[in-house]
């Protein structure tokens, strides 16, 4: 009876000094816009180990249609070694789309910049985000320009891999012009408009064709099969069997994951 209660306590004792690690800088302000909007809106906050460097970093867009939606620190990605960043960007309709856009290249390019003070690495970024999140990581894997603004090359990400990400335009950028979302729309907004061969990994995440949103994972299916075309060797498809788009983020970090370790010459689980 002792032996076991010595051994809980000494289990509490490790948790308690495993999550004491770690700690989230809040609201990081990452942006020289000087408007009233981006002053409030554009933040980050930054999940981080107080003992570790070099460490793989993960910059989470969040979702919500590009309408809506907070930052925060997925609990999935908490005490893994990894360095999280969550940001904000400005919604519409109070901007368009050109303006969010740029919002999440100006964050990606801050941590570039600034990352190694919270133990990361700059040769280990991963760009990733849901649904709206999904779709703004995949305009800047795509469209180089975005980035190239803020003096990054889209190239030095190590990983992008948006989950349930929209591959055509945005449902909401087409309601703004009056289009309903079945209706689709191939353009400079359109991921799948800027199909290259030469970008990093690629690591597409659905739920189930039949429960997505709109068709999602065909819209993936299609930008897997244009950039496998255009000779892009490391695009990688994944269909999660049952989950609708919601329900599917939890297990595509188990996905995220996997890439991320592999990338990195380490184990990985099954």
């Amino acid at each position: 009876m002792k032996k076991c209660c010595l051994l809980m306590m000494l289990l509490m004792l490790f948790m308690g000094m495993n999550a004491q690690e770690y700690e989230t800088t809040e609201n990081v302000s990452y942006t020289t816009k000087k408007d009233a909007y981006s002053m409030e809106r554009l933040k980050l906050d930054v999940y981080h180990s107080r003992k570790r460097h070099d460490c793989p970093v993960v910059v989470w867009f969040h979702g919500g249609g590009l309408e809506g939606g907070n930052k925060s620190i997925p609990d999935q990605l908490k005490e893994k070694g990894m360095v999280v960043v969550a940001v904000n960007y400005r919604l519409l309709p109070k901007v368009t789309v050109d303006q969010t856009i740029d919002d999440a290249a100006e964050a990606v390019a801050w941590v570039f910049r600034h990352i190694e003070e919270y133990g990361g690495s700059v040769k280990k970024i991963v760009v990733t985000g849901h649904s709206a999140g999904g779709y703004l990581s995949m305009m800047l894997c795509l469209n180089k320009s975005w980035l190239n603004k803020y003096d990054v090359n889209a190239d030095d990400v190590m990983l992008y891999a948006p989950f349930s990400g929209q591959a055509v335009t945005h449902y909401n950028v087409r309601k703004m012009n009056g289009i309903g979302p079945l209706r689709a729309v191939i353009d400079e907004y359109a991921p799948i408009y800027w199909v290259r061969n030469d970008c990093p990994p690629l690591v597409l995440i659905c739920g189930d064709r039949e429960l997505e949103l709109y068709g999602r994972y065909d819209e993936n299916q299609y930008l897997a099969r244009m950039m496998k075309l255009a000779g892009h060797q490391k695009t990688y498809l994944y269909e999660l069997g049952g989950h609708g788009h919601g329900h599917m983020v939890g297990p595509a970090f188990h996905i995220l994951d996997t890439h991320i370790k592999q990338l990195l010459g380490e184990k990985t689980n099954p």
